[in-house]
């Protein structure tokens, strides 16, 4: 086997092996791939593009594997209720970080965080099963972009304080946890927008 013939080879397997590590590394470890190949012809991969030769090959995906299990049922209530299912994600990872079984201290239950007396409103029998809570808490927060003319904001900010907290400060109440939750609910919702 001639000198090129096995960088070839050996180059695709580190490109195979650079793909495989990028598509089973969990979320906050990924990173944009570049390549580029050098005068001798072997191709270099890096993540940190310092030659001017590089090349974006891998754009960076955000995804959440804890997320795999629900990503069926958030698509099928998004469309149900017309909300992007990038939001309802992030939604469920600021609230229970996709625990179906998680329970707040003050009492809020499953994956979406539902209040008991909201769940009952929302006719939730069992807030622990995924797609009712799921369905309950999207259907809770279409009602809350409605209520507050699409301000993405303040509807989230309504989902963790109460839309009567929003109406009372005429914005984002002045909560710590109001704050951070809707700071992280974007910031996730851009994550998986992409």
């Amino acid at each position: 086997m001639s000198r090129r013939c096995f960088l070839i080879t050996a180059n695709l397997f580190l490109f195979i092996l650079i793909v495989g590590f990028f598509l089973i590394s969990p979320p906050g470890t990924l990173a944009h791939i570049y390549s580029y190949t050098d005068e001798n012809g072997v191709v270099h991969f890096t993540n940190v593009p310092t030659d001017p030769r590089c090349k974006l090959i891998i754009r960076e995906r955000h995804f959440d594997p804890r997320s795999m299990k629900f990503d069926h049922l958030i698509s099928k209530m998004s469309k149900k209720y017309m909300v992007d299912d990038s939001l309802v994600k992030a939604i469920i990872r600021v609230e229970s970080n996709f625990n179906p079984r998680a329970v707040s201290k003050v009492g809020a239950q499953g994956l979406m965080q539902l209040m008991p007396e909201t769940a009952e409103e929302l006719k939730v029998k069992n807030p622990f099963n995924p797609e009712e809570n799921i369905e309950g808490g999207v259907r809770y927060f279409k009602y809350l972009l409605n209520r507050f003319k699409n301000n993405l904001p303040l509807a989230i900010a309504a989902y963790n304080a109460g839309e009567n907290a929003v109406k009372k400060y005429n914005g984002i109440p002045p909560y710590d946890a109001t704050q951070k939750f809707v700071k992280m609910v974007l910031k996730y919702f851009r994550e998986y927008k992409k």
